[in-house]
């Protein structure tokens, strides 16, 4: 009888942990960002040595942010995606590249779409691109009418 109960309890508390688990799975891939159909990558610009902009079909532009800085990934030849699924999602997936010493891997820590003026802040922010100079006028003489100066001990 009391093997029973503990059986019960056991069995209980594992339930418990399972569904507590899996809402908490749940937030965090809401909360993780976008991901990309893997096929549909058709380049990427480096921002910096954790910082990538991804073109995707559609034009569509994403910011991959990476966990950790991914050294020489700014001047590798070629870098590649590696995702179980097909889809880059970040903390599943990894950036592959031809690192100082061999091939490298660095997981992916945020994906987000960008719409076009948030890419080109962040290509101005990273030093990719000018910013437009909006020149303010240069100031212009305005005709008006002419001003008579009045010196009070001449009058008479």
């Amino acid at each position: 009888m009391y093997i029973k109960q503990l059986l019960i309890i056991f069995c209980l508390s594992i339930l418990a942990a399972c569904a507590s688990t899996s809402e908490s799975d749940e937030s965090s891939i809401s909360n993780r960002g976008d991901c990309i159909h893997e096929p549909s990558i058709r380049g990427y610009r480096v921002l910096d040595e954790r910082n990538l902009l991804v073109d995707a079909s559609a034009n569509k532009v994403y910011h991959v942010t990476l966990q950790r800085r991914a050294f020489g990934l700014d001047s590798s030849w070629g870098i590649g995606f590696r995702s179980p699924t097909g889809r880059v999602c970040a903390s599943f997936s990894e950036v592959v590249f031809s690192g100082d010493f061999d091939r490298e891997t660095v997981r992916i820590a945020s994906i987000r779409q960008l719409a076009p003026e948030e890419e080109e802040k962040l290509l101005i922010q990273f030093g990719k691109k000018e910013p437009e100079i909006k020149h303010t006028p240069a100031p212009q003489e305005v005709k008006g009418a002419d001003v008579e100066e009045l010196d009070p001990d001449k009058s008479e």
